[in-house]
């Protein structure tokens, strides 16, 4: 329970409110609308641009959400300081001192001379200063420290941070302002704050990333303005984050010598194919109720998927405990990814190693059917650029002239795909 007090209506400043301001709206048919075309504003940072839909949009704003210490900080910094040289920008900092991330752009040799900071929490003299400033980019670090003086309640708190940001997204639709939105997370790895947050604003992403990993990635949940599920690849240096031109290379491990219950698939991210492996280590179960553990994957998923491989392809892993992981701590959330799933659970429990050339992809219904996924050739293209030469797919994902170089095996059963994988296995 959390008490919100109720502020008079006097003391708002959002207007006449109710019939009063109904009266003054005027009613506009579609085709009257003037529509505008507005260039976005190229951020500096490749990777960023891809996931914001080629560049900022003016007057939009932007939540990012991540762990402590992942660099949601030094993105937006970067960011900011390249921008800064062609256009105003602000940085209002409530968590830290001016010295502090003055230290921090020099340490990253940012180029930070038309850089303004700003040390302030309360929302109505950071609106004031932006009205006078008037800068085109603004970046909030963060929105759980940001108060407004309407509200007794502390800042972080429900009511603070929802009419916190309302205000700071009307100036934004005023102004023309594209604003930078730092939010928490909380141990789930969700935005903490109210939901209704992820609502007002016009994209999320969430930067991610493995604690003992230099690599970061940045990810669209919400894109008013471009494509959702975009991924950017970075990595963390010592002068900041720098772009990864090959993500497909970052997410592969290879080794001297093949070994069971790994291997390679095509997932699509956003608008670009990505190769990740996939491993899976299968055991004798010594408990009455076998383990199904996943990492990087869903676990429910998991369970079905083996129920088809012994339904339709009498593999039998009710006595086994079996463990799923995506390297690289990518997050494979669609259903392409049932193949090699299956694949990698059948290499573990053979104890033989699947080809290093193969790639595989497809879709496994409950009646053992493999379906198609979308950008198949787009996927084999990728493949084909790193060396793989054999693959695994769904038979309505064969490409009619097929791939150079490439040699195709087009299922469209489970137990097709086995035995396919058996004849290639030895």
């Amino acid at each position: 329970m959390q008490e919100e007090r109720i502020t008079p209506a006097s003391a708002r400043s959002a207007g006449n409110t109710g019939y009063a301001a109904a009266v003054n709206g005027k009613v506009t048919r579609m085709q009257d609308v003037e529509l505008k075309e507005q260039a976005r504003m190229p951020t500096g940072l490749l990777e960023l641009d891809r996931v914001l839909g080629e560049g900022l949009v003016p007057g939009s704003v932007v939540l990012l959400g991540g762990d402590p210490g992942i660099g949601k900080s030094t993105l937006l910094l970067q960011t900011l300081a390249h921008m800064s040289v062609h256009l105003p920008s602000l940085y209002v900092t409530g968590e830290e001192s001016l010295q502090q991330v003055t230290l921090r752009a020099q340490r990253l040799d940012l180029p930070c001379e038309h850089l303004k900071l700003l040390a302030e929490t309360q929302v109505e003299q950071i609106l004031a200063i932006a009205h006078h400033e008037k800068p085109r980019i603004m970046v909030i670090d963060s929105i759980q420290t940001i108060y407004t003086e309407m509200l007794q309640s502390a800042p972080g708190s429900v009511s603070q941070v929802r009419e916190s940001a309302a205000q700071l997204v009307r100036f934004a639709k005023q102004s023309h302002t594209a604003i930078f939105l730092v939010g928490h997370v909380t141990k789930d790895g969700t935005l903490a704050g109210p939901r209704v947050l992820e609502h007002m604003v016009d994209t999320v992403l969430y930067f991610e990333g493995e604690k003992d990993s230099r690599f970061r990635v940045v990810r669209a949940i919400k894109n008013r303005f471009g494509a959702v599920n975009e991924l950017g690849v970075f990595a963390m240096t010592d002068k900041g984050l720098r772009l990864v031109s090959n993500p497909s290379a970052l997410f592969l491990s290879r080794y001297d010598q093949s070994v069971s219950g790994s291997v390679v698939m095509v997932t699509w991210e956003g608008s670009r194919p990505l190769l990740v492996e996939v491993q899976a280590l299968v055991d004798d179960s010594h408990a009455p109720n076998p383990r199904r553990v996943t990492a990087g994957t869903e676990q429910n998923r998991l369970a079905i998927l083996l129920a088809v491989l012994h339904r339709h392809a009498q593999v039998a892993t009710f006595n086994q405990d079996v463990f799923i992981n995506v390297v690289g701590g990518v997050r494979l959330s669609e259903t392409a990814a049932d193949l090699a799933i299956l694949f990698a659970v059948f290499s573990s429990l053979c104890d033989k190693p699947l080809p290093s050339d193969l790639i595989v992809f497809g879709e496994v219904g409950l009646a053992g059917e493999i379906r198609p996924v979308q950008s198949g050739q787009e996927r084999l293209r990728e493949a084909g650029k790193h060396g793989f030469k054999r693959a695994i797919i769904p038979k309505s994902n064969s490409p009619k002239q097929g791939i150079e170089g490439m040699q195709i095996a087009p299922v469209s059963h489970i137990s097709e795909a086995i035995q396919a994988l058996r004849d290639w296995m030895s």
